[in-house]
């Protein structure tokens, strides 16, 4: 089944290019490649999607067909709010990964970069009735921060993008139920780190469930532990993105070309 878009085009050239773009195509390559490294990758498919510093209506996201493993901050593709290309490229988008990234960008100027993956520990507590449950300190990030949306099948409509959005509200991160994950972060590099934390919690749990009886804390100490994780507000993965980085450039740099 092709999922293929080859959208219209705007006027203007991708290339030259900015700066502060250029240093956003380095990031959302590089998480690219660091979610391969975890094999949260899905073939070709799933989507990690940037908003462009200063067009707040375009965004890059990767080009259909290649697997993340493959991805160069060159080959990522731009693309307007309208869903038209922005500048000459040979490579289509997925058309349900552009309708679901574009209705959350949307929908929240503060998610500049937005990161959905079909992982199988995140799949599998989406389809857990309770979700994700407060079992581990990595859970305990989310607790009362997690958005669920039930699953609507594979054509993603607009109504669908504004029941998710209404769903996610203004929490970090979503389980799409029986689908996948979903965070969102001010930069690349706080979604990659709330994604790492959610995908690890997840898995926590289903390793948890496999022997007796689980132990939860209290909902006072479940309470507790989120606000200090929450830490006011600030912005993840600014200490973390770093050594992230220099581990990818001991495996291969090209993700920058």
């Amino acid at each position: 089944m092709s999922f293929a878009l080859q959208p219209g085009r705007a006027a203007g050239p991708a290339f030259p290019i900015s700066d502060e773009e250029a240093r956003v195509r380095v990031d959302l390559a590089a998480a690219y490649r660091l979610a391969a490294l975890e094999r949260w990758d899905d073939l070709i498919y799933t989507h990690i999607s940037a908003t462009v510093p200063g067009e707040p209506d375009h965004f890059l996201i990767n080009p259909f067909g290649f697997a993340f493993e493959e991805i160069r901050a060159s080959d990522l593709v731009k693309i307007n709010s309208r869903g038209e290309v922005v500048g000459e490229t040979v490579h289509p988008v997925n058309v349900t990964g552009f309708a679901l990234h574009g209705a959350v960008h949307a929908a929240r100027p503060d998610a500049h970069c937005v990161m959905h993956l079909h992982n199988t520990a995140g799949i599998a507590v989406s389809a857990q009735a309770e979700g994700l449950l407060p079992l581990s300190q990595h859970a305990m990030r989310f607790h009362g921060r997690i958005a669920y949306h039930d699953y609507e099948g594979l054509a993603f409509s607009p109504a669908e993008g504004g029941r998710l959005t209404g769903s996610l509200g203004g929490h970090p991160a979503m389980l799409l139920r029986n689908h996948g994950t979903l965070t969102v972060g001010r930069t690349v590099a706080e979604a990659y780190v709330l994604m790492a934390t959610l995908i690890k919690a997840c898995e926590i749990q289903l390793g948890a469930q496999l022997g007796s009886a689980t132990v939860q804390p209290s909902a006072a100490i479940a309470d507790k532990t989120s606000l200090q994780l929450y830490d006011g507000g600030a912005v993840e993965g600014a200490m973390e993105w770093p050594a992230l980085l220099r581990k990818l450039d001991k495996i291969d740099p090209s993700y920058k070309n």
